[in-house]
């Protein structure tokens, strides 16, 4: 087991009608808001209603900035975040998925001291202060929620990178499964996957944790559970609370606990190149990247994969386990290859490239220029 910090210190409020709260949490922290969302499906689902009535009977006075695109792009952050320090905004508000989420945790960290963003996700610039950030979550997917990280896109630069930093925890996050019964099918497949690897990328960081592998295996084994009844019944409430609640755990630490880090990485690098390139929706990247990065990594640390196996389906044979694994994938129609999605053979050469620019590669498990070639290729 590794040495390891836990630390988390955001409030969650999960369930029904908790934004309800909102207004009075909102009100510790500043009387001029900015909201932040994306297209309108925060005002088909009510999120955005609920949010801004709240902020009405609170007095908090708010600006609103939206279009916030399902892989956030660094241009949006910088309007933002001109649109803060233009009306001296004093906190933010976002309502929607991981995109919007992480894009305002980016504002947040950047606007008090007007540091340029992408100099920021590249670790150039280092904020030294936040304005505090409440979440309204709007699906089940990223766990951003309840952790640190954000993902953004620069078209200019050809990258899409991450960043942690402390002070991106939002203050609060308020969870309410209702908002969620209305994500379509395909994009309710998409958080699944997306959670699923969350807990695979921290199972295959560095550091033997049993109770740690446990969590990771109780996770996605509700996951298993709990997908074919939402598809079912998408607007039973007990079937998305637990979906929405075995997302954030999948990535608020306690996968983590015993090993070196939050998690490996490479997966999600690999996945970042196919949605910046093709646009691709970030779960659909993950169905496809995650049986490829296995079979390359089978003869190199067969034991580890064996060993999920073996919490997950009761099996240590690994074709056995990539089988199954992709058989999920496809039971909640997840893509599981390039052609899928519509991405032909001679683009093999494209992604690669990108990948070799773009150095993909995971913290633990390194990848090279021959396994680019090599997992493209169990893509195609």
């Amino acid at each position: 087991m590794e040495n390891f910090i836990a630390y988390n210190p955001v409030q969650l409020h999960f369930g029904k009608g908790v934004v309800e709260k909102l207004g009075l949490v909102g009100q510790k922290y500043g009387r001029k808001a900015l909201v932040v969302y994306g297209s309108g499906s925060v005002k088909k689902n009510g999120s955005y209603h609920d949010v801004i009535n709240q902020l009405q009977k609170s007095g908090i006075d708010y600006c609103e900035y939206s279009g916030i695109k399902p892989n956030p792009v660094i241009s949006d952050v910088q309007k933002a975040i001109q649109l803060i320090n233009e009306s001296h905004l004093e906190l933010i508000i976002a309502i929607g998925g991981g995109s919007v989420i992480d894009s305002a945790k980016l504002i947040s960290v950047c606007a008090p001291e007007n540091l340029d963003p992408w100099s920021v996700m590249k670790a150039k610039l280092i904020p030294q202060t936040a304005l505090p950030l409440i979440a309204v979550l709007t699906l089940a997917a990223t766990g951003t929620e309840m952790n640190a990280a954000a993902v953004l896109q620069n078209p200019e630069t050809n990258e899409k990178s991450g960043f942690v930093h402390p002070l991106m925890f939002p203050k609060h996050s308020f969870l309410d499964p209702v908002y969620t019964f209305s994500v379509p099918p395909q994009y309710t497949a998409y958080g699944i996957v997306d959670l699923i690897a969350h807990t695979f990328e921290s199972f295959f960081a560095r550091g033997e944790s049993g109770l740690s592998d446990r969590f990771v295996q109780a996770i996605v084994q509700e996951a298993f559970r709990y997908a074919s009844l939402v598809f079912e019944e998408p607007d039973n409430y007990e079937y998305r609370a637990n979906i929405l609640l075995q997302s954030t755990c999948a990535l608020n630490g306690i996968t983590a606990y015993g090993r070196a880090s939050s998690g490996d990485w490479g997966v999600h690098d690999i996945g970042h190149t196919l949605s910046f390139l093709y646009d691709t929706p970030h779960g659909a990247s993950l169905s496809i990247a995650y049986p490829a990065w296995l079979k390359l990594q089978e003869s190199r640390i067969p034991e580890r994969i064996s060993k999920l196996s073996m919490l997950l389906f009761n099996t240590p044979n690994i074709d056995e386990f990539l089988l199954k694994l992709v058989s999920f994938f496809k039971q909640i129609n997840s893509p599981v290859k390039l052609s899928e999605i519509g991405i032909p053979k001679n683009k093999r050469t494209e992604i690669i490239n990108l990948m070799k620019i773009n150095k993909v590669t995971g913290s633990y498990h390194k990848l090279n220029e021959d396994d680019y070639t090599k997992l493209v290729d169990f893509m195609l």
